[in-house]
């Protein structure tokens, strides 16, 4: 039954936006609290850069088919089914939070959920890690330009070269120092996973406080009703069901192996709320990014609840078959 619960994180994430509805920052102390925040994802992302082993990388990048998979349903499939949503009509939908969705759809994968989850379920752990990273790294750039694509498709502005400048200098400019020193000080960073994790959740708590202190104060919760954000939830869980039958059936149509399965599965259908918020104060800048973040912070509460059970259900299967050929070895 715990795994139906929130984790902590997501507990924190919630009283984030409490405290952001109840004492909303403003004015000269915003601004301040806004460069404490860049300072903390530049932080962020030099740590995943040092973290990331170029052995793991090369490793992984030689199961080239696998990798395709993930990022054709990561930045292909994912924002189709974001188009394919837009025809709900805007009384069920409404619009800012629809971009919202559109933004989750061309967000990468995760990278310490889907190996951990990759690794439960028993699955590809070298692929996963090398396929996780790679699509932080590859989003850096895909993502705003998907943005600007898909936004304007549905008539909401276009491409911002602005935008992908400050990703490329607060994002992936820390990521590659941080990969350019990790011969020397990666092994350190990995073994201080507990002391590091802080970095990491209290830049993400920074920046969802800061764009729901902006939103607060512009309104949100009057904009949008307690039936909006219950239909975003549905469109949620819809849009993670629909991604998981298509990596679950499609790497079988394919002849992935059931370890290969299990990384397309679990890396292809999860969206990174790290890098996420992040990116939506950079592409958004100026804007209240409020609704924007709406749909992502659902999103990735109802992805680890649901992969929760997927990968303990992969576990029992393979822990029964490794039963059934032990008895059948016995008897014979």
């Amino acid at each position: 039954m715990s795994r139906f619960l929130p984790d902590r994180f997501t507990i924190m994430l919630v009283c984030t936006v409490i405290l952001a509805s109840l004492l909303p920052v403003s004015g000269v102390a915003a601004d301040y609290f806004s460069i404490a925040t860049n300072l903390a994802i530049a932080l962020l992302f030099f740590l995943h850069g040092a973290r990331l082993s170029r052995d793991v990388v090369v490793a992984g990048m030689l199961h080239w088919r696998l990798h395709l998979v993930i990022m054709l349903t990561t930045f292909a499939v994912f924002p189709l089914l974001g188009l394919a949503i837009g025809f709900l009509p805007e009384s069920i939908l409404p619009g800012p939070l629809y971009l919202g969705i559109l933004f989750l759809c061309v967000l990468p994968s995760t990278v310490q959920s889907s190996i951990a989850f990759t690794s439960m379920a028993g699955g590809n752990v070298p692929a996963a890690i090398c396929s996780a990273s790679a699509s932080n790294i590859v989003g850096m750039f895909l993502t705003p330009l998907l943005v600007g694509l898909l936004f304007s498709i549905g008539g909401h502005g276009g491409f911002s070269w602005d935008a992908l400048q400050k990703i490329l200098l607060q994002l992936l400019a820390p990521f590659v120092l941080g990969q350019l020193l990790e011969p020397w000080i990666g092994d350190w960073i990995r073994s201080k996973k507990k002391i590091l994790s802080p970095v990491d959740r209290g830049s993400i708590l920074m920046v969802v406080y800061l764009a729901f202190s902006e939103a607060v104060i512009q309104g949100i919760w009057r904009t949008f009703s307690a039936g909006d954000i219950a239909t975003l939830v549905v469109i949620d869980i819809v849009l993670l069901a629909a991604v998981l039958l298509i990596t679950f059936y499609g790497s079988r149509l394919l002849g992935f192996s059931r370890q290969d399965e299990i990384t397309i599965v679990f890396c292809g259908s999860k969206k990174s709320l790290a890098s996420g918020v992040p990116m939506a104060n950079a592409i958004f800048a100026g804007q209240p990014v409020g609704a924007i973040l709406l749909p992502v912070m659902l999103f990735h509460q109802i992805q680890l609840m649901a992969c929760a059970v997927i990968a303990q259900k992969y576990a029992e299967r393979q822990r029964a078959k490794e039963q059934e050929a032990l008895a059948a070895a016995a008897a014979a």
